[in-house]
This record gives structure tokens, C-alpha cells and sequence, in this order.
């Protein structure tokens, strides 16, 4: 089906796709991590060859200038998703098909399958609100809660403390780096790439407490 809209440069978008048939396209730590490192390398129109980049030094390779501004993502068992802010022409396109047909190959390659891994093209909505902004950036960041209260978005979050935890232990999101906790993975993201929401960690916080008390409410 095509798109009801063109990606532009200055746009905010939310990118998303899962597996085919639903099934998981991490199957361990070592497929998350391999694919949040992707995020940085694909994110160039460079090419690159894995072998070439010593261990442990990917978020130091000269990838180049990005193609995206990488707002913020998260990583479930079976799909992802992404918020950008488009700054190349053409850039979210180019980085999708990088970053989707590199982890196909690695997947694959690791499983010893072939075919599709992903369920069709990628799925994109454009954020064109600041209201829809903020929703997307506190809905990425809370889609882990599933993984230890299932029903949170039907039912709200029934344990805030446990979601809480569970978040602040959760590697796979950039989450953490919104709170302000430095890491190599911190890299990936651009902040400053959204409008001035949040001046500070504190701010974030306080932004995600209040969606921690309304889901719970609702």
C-alpha cells in the first residue's frame, strides 16, 4: 500500500515493522545488541564492511554524516521501533533499506534460513504534532512494559514500581539515554534533534511520571 505522504526533510516520523508472521527477529541479547549497532552504522550514506571495524569500536567509526536524526527507538522480541527526524533527502528510506537488509543478512545468516524476515515494507507514520511527538516518544519508551505486565495498554500499569525497575534495567531502548545515563549506545540518538521539551534528565522524568500515573489510572 503506498504511503498518504512523502518523506520530507524537518519531519519527525515513527518507524516500525515486526517479523514475518509474527515471528521474533531477536532471538537472544547478541541479535538486540547487533541490530542497535546498526542503527549507528546504517545510519550514513558510507557504506561500511563489519570486519573491517575492530571489536569495540563501533561508535567511534567515521560512519559520516547521518542520513536520519535518531530520535528515539526500542527493541521487542518480535518488532522495533524507531522516531527520526528526517535530514537528507531521501534519508529514511535509504536508512531503512540499509539497516533492514543488513540484519536480514546477519539474521539469516546466524539462523541458517532464507527468506523474508520482516513483514513487508516498513511501516511509517508521520508525527506532525507536537501532542503526537511527546505521545510517540513516551509510547516507544514504555513498550517494554509488556514484557512484564502484558495488559498494561488495555488495563494501565498495575505495578509502577516493577515497570519502573524493569525500564531502568532495560538495554535495548534509549530509554537510559534520555535519563541521562551515559553509555556507547548514547551516540545513536540526537536530542537536540527535538524541539525543547525537556531541558534536562529531570525533565524527561517528570515528562514519563505523569504517563506512569495516567496509564495506571486509565
Amino acid at each position: 500500500m503506498a504511503r498518504k505522504f512523502k518523506f520530507s526533510i524537518g519531519e519527525y516520523y515513527h518507524l516500525y515493522n515486526r517479523g514475518t508472521d509474527k515471528r521474533l527477529i531477536f532471538m537472544d541479547d547478541t541479535d538486540k545488541n547487533h541490530f542497535i549497532k546498526l542503527l549507528f552504522l546504517c545510519n550514513s550514506a558510507r557504506n561500511f564492511v563489519s570486519r573491517d571495524i575492530p571489536r569495540g569500536s563501533t561508535y567511534v567509526y567515521e560512519r559520516g554524516e547521518p542520513l536520519v536524526e535518531i530520535v528515539a527507538y526500542c527493541l521487542m522480541p518480535n518488532h522495533f521501533h524507531l522516531l527520526v527526524h528526517e535530514k537528507e533527502d531521501h534519508g529514511t528510506s535509504l536508512f531503512m533499506q540499509k539497516l533492514l537488509t543488513a540484519y536480514s543478512m546477519y539474521f539469516n545468516t546466524k539462523q541458517a534460513r532464507t527468506g523474508t524476515l520482516f513483514e513487508g515494507k516498513f511501516k511509517a507514520k508521520h508525527a506532525d504534532t507536537d501532542e503526537y511527538l511527546k505521545y510517540l516518544l513516551a509510547y516507544i519508551h514504555l513498550n517494554p512494559v509488556k514484557l512484564v505486565e502484558p495488559k498494561w495498554k488495555e488495563s494501565g500499569i498495575q505495578d509502577r514500581v516493577i515497570a519502573q525497575e524493569f525500564l531502568n534495567d532495560y538495554k535495548y531502548s534509549s530509554y537510559l539515554d534520555w535519563k541521562g545515563e551515559v553509555r556507547s549506545e548514547s551516540k545513536i540518538i540526537n536530542r537536540e534533534a527535538l524541539p525543547e521539551y525537556f531541558a534536562e534528565a529531570k525533565d524527561f522524568d517528570a515528562f514519563m511520571n505523569d504517563w506512569f500515573e495516567f496509564s495506571r489510572e486509565e
